[in-house]
């Protein structure tokens, strides 16, 4: 009875060893284009017998994808070498559309082999047995996403913008290109984000607009843009103040990761002078001034709320301090003019008045070269009651700017 024993284990063990692929499998592997075994693969994936069947019934997907997108690719060489050699009449039609489209699949179908293909097989072992043959190709693929992205950006075609490069974006940690070397893509992943961040606003898809900007945060060459993209992202929709202390939530921890970004204050200022919380703003620029004596926005922001409390002296010393490190910046001199104006109309004789305003001047008239269009600040106010107070209402200078105001 025992030598039976042994010899049915022994049976059941060769059957199992020498198991062929399930029906299931095979109908996959049978199928001669991308969209019939697309289909087979969807409708029969739970199926497949285990993870190895998943793998190979991904990786036909892959192989089918790869044959279109090869085709196209050689007809795209060849075609670039006769419009070299002058050879126009050789030139042959290519689909673009199926190019990006075989490019797009195979880098999904890919992906998707490769999680199956990772997972412990019966015995909790791990043997890879496609990401070797896969990730090169497919690291060439998922690269031509990136002209596919732009092609629908031009066609004006978001959705696929986003499409293309949303994939391309989302695939940069994948497993599959262990070992890949990044730096080809260093000088326009972030650009990519930044742009893709920006369709996905569009299209009103807040939740991947935010994803792909925090992506493009983390490239140096393009943080300025995302920043400021970031920020207005968080301040879209407000209209309760329930909506604007979340978002002061978010502008706080954002801030609190980004506490050199002088963007991030500048929102954080705004948005509690704007709640009139005195005690929170006070301290954000007291504590910035503690870590950076000179730092420009705490001072400006200083003095903003100086001016705004009407401490006129300490607005204006506040200000003089701000542009000591930024002696061109147009909206500090701006607020400067302001304060000193405000200062000015308080003074009992007119030979200090004068005096006040003569100083006013010269730093609205800064401001002006700084900004001759007005787009960060609007000193034509206060250069006008400078003008009024100190060449009268009839002077030409104070006529041209009476001029601007009614515009």
């Amino acid at each position: 009875m025992k030598k039976i024993m042994i010899a049915a284990v022994m049976l059941l063990g060769a059957s199992t060893a020498f198991a062929g692929d399930s029906d299931a499998l095979k109908a996959i592997l049978k199928a001669t284009d991308y969209a019939q075994a697309e289909g087979l693969v969807k409708s029969s994936l739970s199926q497949l017998a285990n993870n190895e069947e998943k793998a190979k019934a991904y990786n036909k997907l892959v192989e089918l994808a790869m044959k279109t997108y090869n085709v196209q690719k050689a007809t795209m060489a060849a075609n670039q070498t006769f419009e070299q050699l002058k050879q126009k009449d050789k030139v042959q039609p290519y689909d673009t559309v199926a190019f990006y489209n075989s490019a797009l699949n195979a880098l999904k179908a890919a992906v998707e082999c490769d999680k199956y293909d990772a997972m412990p097989n019966e015995k909790g072992k791990v043997k890879l047995k496609f990401r070797d043959a896969n990730k090169q190709s497919i690291w060439d693929a998922r690269t031509m996403l990136v002209n596919a992205g732009q092609r629908a950006a031009q066609l004006r075609q978001n959705e696929d913008v986003l499409k293309y490069w949303g994939a391309f974006l989302d695939t940069e940690d994948s497993p599959l290109f262990t070992g890949i070397s990044r730096d080809s893509q260093k000088a326009y992943f972030g650009q990519v984000a930044l742009f893709t961040s920006e369709y996905a606003d569009m299209l009103k898809n807040h939740e991947l607009a935010n994803k792909y900007i925090d992506l493009a945060l983390k490239d140096d060459s393009v943080k300025a843009e995302a920043t400021d993209m970031k920020l207005r992202y968080m301040q879209e929709g407000l209209s309760t103040r329930q909506d604007s202390v979340n978002c002061l939530k978010q502008l706080a921890d954002f801030y609190a990761q980004n506490s050199n970004n002088e963007v991030a204050f500048n929102s954080l200022a705004s948005f509690y002078s704007g709640l009139g919380m005195k005690t929170e703003m006070s301290k954000l620029i007291s504590d910035k001034l503690a870590q950076a004596p000179n730092y420009f926005a705490a001072w400006r922001a200083k003095g903003l709320a100086e001016l705004n409390a009407n401490k006129y002296d300490d607005a204006i010393a506040s200000f003089k301090k701000a542009i000591e490190s930024r002696p061109k910046d147009a909206l500090a001199l701006t607020y400067l003019g302001f304060s000193l104006n405000a200062k000015a109309a308080g003074v009992n004789t007119i030979d200090e008045q004068k005096k006040i305003y003569t100083e006013s001047l010269g730093y609205l008239q800064t401001a002006k070269e700084a900004d001759p269009d007005r787009r960060s600040a609007n000193w034509t106010y206060p250069l006008y009651q400078c003008y009024y107070a100190l060449y009268g209402a009839n002077d030409s200078r104070t006529k041209e700017l009476e001029g601007e105001l009614k515009r």
